[in-house]
């Protein structure tokens, strides 16, 4: 039976100024759906993280979300996601990178940010080797590029680390190549597994 992947899905809480970013979360959570994958996400009902998760719900796709008590006050619950309350904001992030296969990036703020170094860290220290997307709407994300290839340029982050993220502006394309990536890992692995009998 074949595995079903979860895809951690990290970006705003807000909407942003655009209409782009909504309908690109919404069509990123309905192409998660449509591959027969898992919604992974940080549980509110607010921003880009509910229009993406309602999107999977929508399309008869399985979403988690997690959330600290706290933040129900100020983000709410969407009552058809099976959801996880937890005590933390960093028990939260542990949760999801845990329980996701790979990540896609959609438009943020600072929590973003978070998330994401903490998954690149973990990728770069070895820790795991999960693959991120980031899905670039309208260039947001290239500032951040330019200042990971800085860090490389300057010796603090290896040569050619950058390189290893997906980028892409079609949310369907972002997710098929995040799966893509998935199976790529998951045959790599069985390969050595089977080299070390």
């Amino acid at each position: 039976m074949a595995k079903i992947w979860s895809i951690g899905v990290f970006c705003g809480s807000a909407s942003g100024v655009s209409p782009a970013y909504a309908a690109n979360a919404r069509e990123a959570g309905s192409a998660i759906a449509a591959k027969g994958a898992r919604l992974v996400y940080g549980g509110g009902d607010v921003g880009l993280m509910a229009a993406s998760a309602m999107a999977a719900l929508d399309a008869g796709g399985p979403v988690l979300g997690v959330i600290p008590e706290f933040m129900i006050s100020r983000e709410g619950l969407l009552e058809k996601a099976e959801t996880r309350i937890v005590t933390t904001m960093s028990s939260r992030k542990n949760i999801l990178i845990a329980e996701s296969d790979g990540f896609l990036i959609l438009p943020g703020g600072v929590g973003t940010l978070e998330e994401i170094f903490d998954v690149l860290s973990r990728n770069r220290l070895g820790l795991q080797k999960k693959p991120v997307a980031f899905l670039n709407i309208d260039g947001f994300w290239d500032p951040l590029f330019k200042l990971m290839r800085k860090t490389e340029d300057e010796g603090f982050t290896p040569q050619g680390f950058s390189d290893g993220v997906l980028v892409e502006s079609d949310p369907k394309t972002a997710v098929a190549h995040l799966l893509e990536a998935l199976e790529a890992n998951r045959d790599e692995s069985q390969g050595a597994e089977q080299l070390n009998f």
